[in-house]
């Protein structure tokens, strides 16, 4: 009878390294096509890692209900939550530091470094925003209230609470945050400036570019210059609408490809992240009003891009 929730029970597993253990409802089996919990994960997982490991994982306690550890021959309960941790493969750690802007009981504000990601996606589990801020402060419920482009530095607003994060992920997506960055970029006198570019795009699934496309616009950009140097700007970019790779996408368009990106104007093989070379976008304003307190926040990023004297001339 415990094995049914209409909302999924706490993890019984800690986290290992600020990442999440993952979770498993076992689905309806009208049929009985399993006779044992072992029975259905083989099923389910057997021929991705092989039988062996799933016996493996029994063996060594290291699927875990509500109740404990799960042995292969219990018999098969559907709707019944299970949980284990994955097995990490070995990341290069992202030799930058990540700031702290602000921290109170609700919010934390990361000022996060170029490579490093802002939620577990494909290779990048442990290297990655939450799963630090998780282990240097304790903070298990951590989560980011959006999300910051991998090879992007600058502000994120973190929760650190989980009943709290709707009421701030609802900031963003009802567009009622300022954000503003920098970006270094070349310099085009015929592109007359401030310019705001508006357009449609898409990005489709396993691209890594997206790109702009016929139709009615779903993106807004403001760009000014702010300085000059030979055949380098610095940009103040201000995004009314937060498509992917929106501010890289419409610099591209205008003719003023971002310094260092390796995905506009064209895609560059996939390499090494080159520390050396981090692509020059820094989200460098974040204003909104706690939608918690209603006190007015601006904060500032304390990185900062490559200065003018190491401009492409």
């Amino acid at each position: 009878m415990g094995h049914r929730h209409r909302t999924p029970p706490p993890s019984p597993l800690p986290q290992r390294e600020g990442v999440d253990a993952v979770r498993l409802r076992l689905p309806a089996d009208p049929g009985g096509a399993w006779e044992t919990v072992r029975d259905h994960l083989v099923a389910r997982f057997g021929a991705a890692i092989g039988t062996e490991r799933v016996d493996a994982m029994f063996r060594e306690g290291r699927l875990v209900g509500a109740d404990g550890p799960v042995g292969a021959s219990e018999p098969y309960t559907a709707g019944r939550y299970l949980w284990f941790h994955r097995d990490f493969a070995p990341e290069e750690r992202v030799p930058f530091e990540v700031g702290i802007v602000y921290r109170d009981e609700r919010i934390l504000v990361a000022d996060k470094p170029h490579f490093l990601a802002t939620t577990p996606r494909g290779s990048h589990i442990t290297e990655t925003l939450p799963a630090r801020l998780r282990r240097a402060w304790g903070l298990p419920e951590l989560q980011p209230a959006h999300r910051l482009d991998r090879l992007t530095a600058g502000l994120v607003l973190c929760v650190v609470r989980a009943r709290d994060r709707g009421a701030y992920q609802t900031l963003f997506r009802d567009r009622t945050v300022r954000k503003e960055y920098e970006a270094v970029a070349p310099y085009d006198p015929a592109v007359a400036l401030p310019v705001t570019v508006r357009s449609r795009i898409e990005k489709e699934r396993g691209e890594q570019a997206a790109r702009e496309v016929p139709g009615e616009p779903n993106s807004e950009s403001r760009v000014e210059l702010l300085e000059r140097r030979g055949g380098s700007g610095r940009y103040r970019l201000l995004p009314a609408t937060g498509r992917t790779h929106q501010l890289r996408v419409h610099m591209n368009s205008l003719g003023l490809p971002l310094l260092h990106d390796p995905l506009y104007p064209a895609v560059r093989e996939s390499a090494p992240d080159d520390y050396a070379r981090p692509l020059q976008l820094l989200a460098k304003v974040m204003e909104f009003t706690d939608p918690l307190t209603g006190e007015p926040f601006r904060f500032t990023s304390g990185s900062r891009l490559l200065p003018p004297s190491q401009w492409p001339r």
